[in-house]
């Protein structure tokens, strides 16, 4: 009787809670790491947080991020920029400016974006070399998938 008891609490604590395998506890923050693993110094990364926004109004999910040592975005060709790039496959992505601080040859880049509403399960987040005027993006620089977010 003691076994079907303990058994039967096994089986309803885990019908009843979600699994946390998807789930995520925010505030979090990941490591970015380099796709290309050459670049021995280039390492960024994301905080994902909920946010409330003026005028009031429900909570919105936010991405910042904030990268170092990142080569020149036109040693990947036609490319003068780097942007966030957040996306859950086959469903929405969100893409965001990171803007260079003034250091002198190696800047740092940093952006947000704060209007996800989406819930934030399988999510890769990455930062992309991008061309401000034709607005293309380009390959992957940095990357990590959400599950890793702690």
């Amino acid at each position: 009787m003691r076994q079907f008891v303990l058994v039967s609490l096994f089986i309803t604590v885990f019908a009843i809670y979600p699994s946390q395998t998807n789930a995520i506890t925010m505030p979090c923050s990941m490591v970015l790491k380099p796709v290309d693993k050459n670049l021995k110094n280039a390492m960024g990364t994301a905080l994902v947080y909920k946010v409330q926004l003026n005028p009031p109004s429900f909570s919105r999910t936010n991405v910042s991020i904030l990268a170092v040592h990142l080569p020149e975005p036109s040693s990947y060709g036609n490319y003068d920029s780097y942007e966030g790039f957040a996306f859950k496959p086959n469903e929405i992505s969100w893409r965001f400016k990171l803007y260079p601080t003034p250091e002198e040859n190696s800047p740092t880049w940093a952006g947000r974006f704060d209007l996800i509403t989406a819930k934030m399960e399988n999510v890769q987040v990455q930062i992309r070399v991008s061309n401000s005027k034709t607005k293309k993006i380009g390959p992957r620089i940095l990357t990590n998938n959400i599950k890793y977010c702690n």
